[in-house]
């Protein structure tokens, strides 16, 4: 994997990450092969995260993307040439970004179990829940994965050194090799990145 290895090339820390981040490809490229959509949740920083990812697999990251074959020939015949400017994506939602839901939820029901409602209601058998959390025990996103898993989900997480409670409800959790909040974030990007090149690559 050319994009891993140019990360931990960069970042020779991240050695101990290799063998969870290509598993985190795999279940992703698996997932979207499959017909699953992507579903995140994260506070903070890792909201941010949930949408930068997102915004990576959506539409092309360092490649075009272009639709080709069938797809390209019903979108021309939709929207004439423009259409060569769509990219093909992965259907990834950051559940972050469902606000309104969320707000009604936290106001009406209970916060802790925002994110789990909207995995809920969106979530599938075949779907897949990236969890983000430094801590691994953020409330709210653990029990998202917690939804996630009784639905039949797939599970990633990313975390910290100790995985916390995410770690023993992933499929794969990738512990970032730190204990301090903003370090771990620092980390949680070049490995994010990794993955969502490897996947394009994998798909594209």
């Amino acid at each position: 994997m050319k994009y891993v290895d140019l990360m931990i090339e960069k970042h020779p820390e991240l050695i101990c990450v290799k063998e969870s981040v290509a598993k985190a490809v795999e279940l992703i490229a698996t997932t979207h092969k499959d017909g699953g959509k992507i579903l995140l949740c994260g506070n903070g920083g890792s909201y941010a995260d949930c949408e930068h990812i997102a915004g990576e697999l959506l539409k092309g990251f360092i490649k075009k993307r272009v639709p080709e074959g069938k797809e390209l020939k019903h979108l021309t015949e939709g929207l004439g040439e423009v259409a060569l400017k769509l990219q093909r994506g992965i259907c990834a939602v950051p559940l972050p970004s469902v606000s309104g839901a969320l707000s009604a939820y936290i106001n009406d029901v209970e916060p802790s179990l925002a994110y789990a409602q909207l995995v809920y209601a969106m979530g599938r058998p075949g779907d897949l829940l990236i969890a983000i959390s430094t801590s691994g025990c953020a409330e709210n996103v653990v029990n998202a994965a917690k939804c996630a898993k009784a639905l039949g989900l797939s599970v990633i997480s990313l975390t910290g050194e100790s995985g916390g409670e995410l770690l023993d409800l992933s499929d794969v959790c990738v512990r970032a090799p730190e204990n301090t909040t903003y370090k771990i974030q620092e980390y949680h990007l070049p490995i994010y990145h990794a993955i969502c090149l490897e996947v394009e690559d994998i798909l594209f």
